[in-house]
């Protein structure tokens, strides 16, 4: 007999073109694949409505993301309180079936004490306070600084939400830990979903260093800086990718005639990217989550270069080279420009990446339905 699973989203998750939205969509395909009925529930903004997502989902439902002052003046954090709708509350109750909220921003009808008798899981993808202590470091504009740090205090109160949920779905080692050591016997570690089914097989060389992230987030705007500063000085080709333009990064780009910007257009665009790659350069000056970035790299390319935050407690340090500081960010860049990528480098991450295996991944969640 098929099982039934409320999913309810952040955004729209197609394309999925940006961190979470990806685990989002990825987990909701693997689960339709399980012969999951899904009921989506979404809240719109910026983004069009997509017939892909029809093919695995049951029924969906959209609600209008309310971004007005009021919401920015509550109590609850800006991201929960946009998302609250009553419609949304309305629909759960509709159908009897287990609710997954993704991530803290959509548990407003947790609020609501309506679901005494329902099965409550909740996708953690960052601890939301570290997550946004760390944005506003980051941040060079005062008013989104204020902003960062403010919902970080909000999102540290309203993280006791969790005692309302029977399950929370960690994205992380290091997460599972924190959300064990507070909420008992509730937390379950699920890695992050993606696209990748096997290890890309690839030839021993590429042809420049390659970085791409959501430049709508700080972090990765302050690592694609980091970057531009490094290979200024280095004759080597430099391409930053995104789905998003920065006109930050943009204007620093043009200033070298061996770094590129370009505009991501597609899944199958980032492949291409990957496999001419020689060395993904991957900084960032975070540690919460898991970097979807990281996964990808890992799964369709050659060298990977981080920093520290990147790779602590996530199980996958010996996959990468390490940059502890700037200078040796840089030195280990100069030293694989010439150097081959090993064949038996794919065995091992073969072995090291078997945790990633979405159907594996999706079928812990549905042995809790």
């Amino acid at each position: 007999m098929s099982r039934s699973l409320h999913i309810v989203s952040f955004d729209i998750p197609y394309p999925p073109n940006y961190g979470g939205i990806i685990d989002v969509f990825y987990k909701l395909k693997s689960l339709s694949e399980l012969r999951i009925n899904i009921y989506l529930h979404v809240f719109e903004y910026n983004r069009e409505r997509s017939k892909e997502l029809e093919e695995y989902c049951k029924q969906i439902f959209y609600y209008k993301r309310n971004s007005h002052l009021t919401s920015l003046l509550s109590k609850t954090p800006f991201r929960v309180k946009s998302r609250s709708s009553m419609d949304l509350v309305n629909n759960l109750n509709k159908k009897n079936a287990p609710i997954l909220f993704e991530g803290l921003h959509t548990t407003f009808p947790l609020l609501k004490k309506v679901f005494n008798n329902r099965l409550i899981l909740v996708r953690t993808h960052n601890i939301e306070h570290l997550y946004l202590n760390g944005l506003s470091k980051s941040e060079h504009r005062v008013d989104k600084k204020i902003f960062f740090k403010l919902e970080a205090k909000k999102f540290f109160k309203y993280e006791s939400i969790l005692n309302k949920a029977n399950h929370i779905l960690t994205i992380s080692p290091s997460e599972q830990i924190y959300f064990c050591d507070k909420f008992e016997n509730k937390a379950i570690y699920v890695p992050v979903f993606h696209q990748n089914n096997e290890i890309t097989q690839l030839s021993k060389k590429g042809d420049y260093a390659y970085y791409h992230g959501d430049l709508r987030v700080a972090d990765n705007v302050k690592s694609a800086h980091y970057l531009i500063d490094i290979f200024k000085n280095i004759d080597y080709p430099l391409i930053i990718a995104s789905s998003f333009m920065s006109k930050n990064v943009l204007k620093e780009v043009d200033k070298y005639d061996n770094i590129k910007y370009i505009e991501i257009k597609d899944n199958n665009h980032i492949i291409e990217l990957f496999e001419k790659a020689h060395i993904n350069v991957l900084p960032t000056f975070q540690k919460t989550g898991i970097k979807l970035k990281l996964i990808n790299s890992l799964f369709n390319g050659r060298f990977c270069i981080v920093t520290p935050e990147m790779v602590e407690d996530t199980g996958l340090e010996e996959l990468c080279i390490i940059g502890k500081t700037k200078q040796e960010f840089s030195n280990k860049v100069i030293e694989l420009i010439d150097k081959d990528y090993p064949n038996q480098e794919s065995i091992k991450r073969s072995i090291l990446l078997e945790d990633y295996n979405v159907i594996k991944n999706a079928q812990k969640i549905v042995d809790l339905l």
